[in-house]
């Protein structure tokens, strides 16, 4: 192992059926060192986790642990917390009925010998050693997430961890409880605990990392001193997208499609949801294809969630035709003739147990009312009109929705919100895992709504599309709205300085 090293991982590889999911990937953590893994979704950042922690037997490659000789094998994350490696996850696996001191001896038979008082005298000296705002006889529940993430990292140091992996841990926390997680990470790191930080959010890591690794599609893209390594490089990277690779963009229905003194379709003031999403502003015009950009987790689902009243809104206003209404849910939503396909298809869109004809008048329904059923003829002859509009290839409209391509499914939940009729349809990642004839269908179908007079907000995690369907685009990084941009400045360029926070090269 090289000098200073506490881990080394070398030449991994994790295959899937049909997929490879890691190839060739070497991380390196060193002693006392705060380590940031980054990537876009599908990088292979937890997957690589996963094989570190026994969850996923590698399919190649090597591991090598401070005070091992040679490679390790890590079959089971009971074996990884017995060779000292402890991950501490965005949800919290604690027990909220439980006190901190049971928290923290829970499992550990070797300990299973101290009474109740030695247990709260331990508890307490750790607490009190990583500076954490608890006592030990605190039940659990009554903590904030930020004490219990803290109180999850003091189990795994004081069960002697030599590699501490966070995964996501800030995600639920506030700035004040931000700082505090990070005064604790430092504090493990002068201690020689080596720290894997595994974020999207970019302020971030460059406030705490000493080192970055960039994954994506798998592979390794380099290893980086956080000093090396401005901002702007680090999307470029991620996205794997030179400053100079511009995207033809689309003039045809470009940022003239809505006059300027036209009253916005839909507008926002302040809107905040209880996802910790700042408070941004929005509007949309009839016939306008707009979106929000940004890298994962930056707050792009959260925002048009939040429009739709799918997350709980705690600020803000809203108006319609310039005129103030509310939106509380997303019946309320729907009634104003706002159509939403989130980004989880199979979680939040399709219902697998349901036919393609009952998904396709599912959200219709709901807007007619249950005690005003559709006739089966109708739900037949509704089916096939979108079925045959949008290009759905299914045997027929009761064919299960879930044994459809994802394609498929994709076309047939967006079916669903144009038999409403809507008059702002909102689409989180419609082309995410699809075929390339579908995505072009669907990019096409977009264009083709706005010029009819729909507004349509899209949203992708691929540019490209993007810049190919959008004439506005509000850019996103960590949870606030940080621009927007149109016209000359609606290219890659513009939109990886503005992520980056106003970087160029």
């Amino acid at each position: 192992m090289t000098e200073n090293a506490v881990l080394e991982m070398h030449h991994i590889d994790k295959v899937f059926p049909g997929v490879k999911a890691l190839q060739n990937v070497d991380f390196t953590l060193r002693e006392g060192e705060i380590h940031a893994l980054m990537g876009e979704n599908g990088a292979g950042k937890s997957t690589l986790i996963k094989v570190l922690t026994g969850v996923y037997a590698k399919d190649g490659g090597e591991i090598y642990l401070k005070g091992h000789e040679g490679p390790i094998s890590i079959r089971s994350p009971q074996d990884a917390q017995k060779a000292g490696i402890s991950t501490v996850y965005q949800e919290i696996t604690l027990c909220p009925n439980l006190t901190v001191a049971e928290n923290m001896f829970i499992g550990r038979s070797q300990k299973a010998t101290l009474n109740w008082g030695q247990m709260n005298r331990e508890t307490n000296k750790i607490l009190e050693s990583l500076d954490i705002p608890a006592r030990a006889n605190m039940q659990l529940s009554g903590c904030s997430i930020a004490v219990q993430q803290m109180i999850a990292i003091a189990r795994a140091v004081d069960m002697e961890c030599k590699v501490l992996i966070l995964d996501e841990p800030t995600s639920s926390l506030d700035d004040n409880e931000v700082e505090k997680l990070f005064g604790l990470m430092r504090n493990l790191k002068a201690k020689g605990v080596g720290i894997i930080f595994v974020t999207h959010f970019l302020d971030q890591v460059y406030e705490v990392s000493d080192r970055i690794t960039v994954l994506r599609d798998g592979k390794l893209v380099g290893e980086y001193e956080i000093e090396n390594l401005p901002r702007i490089k680090l999307v470029s990277k991620m996205l794997g997208k030179e400053m100079n690779d511009l995207s033809a963009i689309k003039e045809a229905a470009g940022e003239e499609t809505a006059a300027k003194d036209q009253v916005p379709l839909f507008e926002a003031e302040g809107l905040q949801s209880n996802t910790g999403i700042r408070p941004f502003d929005f509007h949309i015009n009839k016939g306008e294809v707009n979106g929000f950009t940004g890298l994962l987790g930056s707050g792009r689902s959260e925002c048009v969630r939040a429009i739709f009243g799918a997350d709980r809104v705690v600020a803000g206003t809203v108006k319609k035709n310039g005129k103030p209404i509310k939106i509380r849910k997303p019946i309320d939503a729907m009634k104003q003739g706002i159509g939403y396909l989130p980004e989880d298809r199979k979680a939040d869109g399709i219902i697998g147990d349901l036919s393609v004809r009952e998904n396709i008048i599912l959200a219709s329904q709901v807007l007619k009312g249950f005690f005003k059923p559709y006739k089966k003829a109708e739900q037949y002859k509704l089916a096939k009109e979108y079925i045959d509009m949008l290009f759905v290839k299914t045997a027929d409209e009761d064919t299960p929705i879930g044994s459809l391509s994802g394609g498929n499914q994709q076309k047939v939940i967006v079916a669903r919100w144009l038999l409403t009729h809507p008059e702002y349809l909102i689409l989180d990642e419609p082309t995410r895992g699809i075929d390339i004839g579908t995505k072009t269908d669907i990019q096409k179908l977009v264009l083709k709504l706005a010029s009819e007079g729909m507004g349509v907000t899209f949203i992708s995690s691929e540019t490209d599309e993007m810049l190919r369907t959008c004439s506005r685009l509000i850019v996103m990084r960590d949870l606030k709205k940080v621009g927007e941009l149109s016209g000359k400045d609606l290219n890659q360029s513009k939109i990886m300085s503005t992520i980056a926070g106003g970087e160029s090269e």
